[in-house]
């Protein structure tokens, strides 16, 4: 169980739903690793949040546990997304730990929101990588099937035909060197937040699939998504594996805390 996550479901403001695909990664695998790591670097974090004055156990978090994928990955997106709806019908808010940064769509397909907002090193606007069009690269370009805008922060790696494809009205790219001085402005619309641990530079988190150096520092992405937090509809943080000494699995359950204290707050 996620510490602090101890609401029963019937009562739980927000839901933990751990999704350990590992199924299209291209360098380094492990995500499947990502949900478990996750939970366990958690367990030495206070319960006390300064910025907020909150405590998380009294946020009304519900551990769903793993949704355990099979051997067909759309088949598993189309159940994750089903459980995410029932979530979602009943007003819980969906905190999904990947696992590859593909189990985004099961969310955002569910969600249907406005806006999708990554951080993210990769542009992940591919239609397929290596034959696959739901690779964890295209998931950027998937998410535009559902929201009317993508924001991607911290991006610095993209094939020719993704900045190609950035250019286009419903994107907007924010390199790194930017992204400290980025404010949302959303106008009331629904986002949808998803953090890729590899937006990081590698040095602070070297466990993913696909490090990319000069990225993010943890304060940078620690205030994006407390500044996005209160106009989310949900939040995942993805692409955590178990190739370091638990750095990346410790930021992505500090994000997550983070994500929650700023949601409940706002």
């Amino acid at each position: 169980m996620f510490p602090g996550a101890a609401a029963d479901r019937a009562e739980a403001d927000y839901a933990v739903v751990g999704a350990p695909l590992d199924a299209s990664t291209t360098f380094q695998p492990g995500t499947r690793f990502g949900p478990r790591r996750v939970r366990h670097l958690s367990e030495s974090f206070e319960d006390y949040d300064h910025h907020t004055g909150r405590h998380f156990s009294s946020l009304a978090v519900h551990d769903h546990g793993d949704v355990r994928p099979g051997d067909d990955a759309a088949e598993y997106l189309d159940f994750l997304a089903g459980a995410i709806r029932d979530y979602r019908d009943e007003d819980t808010l969906p905190l999904v730990v990947g696992g590859e940064h593909t189990v985004s769509l099961a969310p955002v397909r569910a969600l249907d929101p406005d806006v999708f907002v990554c951080l993210d090193a990769h542009l992940d606007l591919r239609e397929s990588y290596a034959g696959n069009p739901l690779s964890h690269a295209t998931v950027t370009r998937h998410a535009l099937d559902h929201a009317d805008e993508a924001v991607v922060l911290g991006a610095r790696s993209g094939c020719e035909a993704e900045w190609e494809r950035a250019d286009a009205a419903d994107v907007t790219v924010v390199p790194p060197r930017k992204v400290p001085s980025w404010e949302p402005e959303f106008g009331g619309r629904d986002v949808y937040l998803s953090v890729d641990v590899d937006a990081a530079d590698p040095g602070f988190a070297p466990g993913t699939g696909t490090p990319e150096p000069f990225g993010l520092d943890p304060s940078t992405m620690h205030d994006v998504v407390r500044a996005v937090a209160p106009d989310a509809v949900g939040f995942d943080v993805v692409e955590v594996n178990d190739r370091d000494d638990g750095q990346a699995a410790t930021l992505a359950a500090k994000l997550l805390r983070a994500f929650v204290y700023a949601h409940a707050d706002g």
